[in-house]
């Protein structure tokens, strides 16, 4: 089967055809994979644990173009890996502080998307073999998908801070 890269997380998937998000700009190839994942998350307990990342990660590896859902769906995704990767945050309690920041509509503006993305991608996940491989991935995913996002940092601390700052 032929192979094509994904416009987002640029990883090689399958060419087939199929149905994409709206705004994320997937292949469908990369698209099936990541709704896999999903399928095994919502299955199985145990590979739920670190779900909020696997949204996460999926998500800024997909930035899609400059317009108001992606704007406001990059920063809401990049604070939530910033809560949980650089301040420790239990994931449930990450999805709280996305809700918070999501009221603020108009806040956020469009990050240039770094040329990389990350060394791994939805790809990895896909072959996870056994809950605990699969948690490890999603980790390992997360992080790299966080760092990728790099010359970013300050300003998703930035976005995080000034929700606290008008409570």
């Amino acid at each position: 089967m032929n192979r094509t890269a994904c416009p987002g997380c640029g990883s090689s998937f399958p060419d087939i055809e199929g149905p994409t998000h709206p705004y994320l700009l997937a292949s469908p190839g990369c698209w099936s994979c990541y709704g896999e994942v999903l399928n095994r998350e919502y299955s199985d307990i145990r590979y739920y644990r670190l779900h909020r990342l696997t949204v996460d990660a999926y998500a800024v590896q997909h930035p899609g173009e400059p317009n108001p859902q992606s704007i406001q769906s990059v920063a809401l995704h990049l604070i939530s890996l910033y809560c949980v990767l650089e301040r420790s945050v239990e994931p449930t309690k990450a999805t709280s502080i996305m809700q918070r920041a999501s009221k603020k509509k108009g806040h956020f503006f469009w990050l240039n998307p770094p040329d990389s993305r990350g060394d791994l991608t939805v790809a990895a996940v896909g072959s996870a073999r056994s809950p605990g491989e699969h948690v490890d991935f999603i980790r390992s995913w997360a992080e790299s998908a966080w760092n990728a996002w790099s010359i970013h940092h300050e300003q998703v601390e930035q976005w995080y801070s000034s929700i606290w700052k008008e409570v």
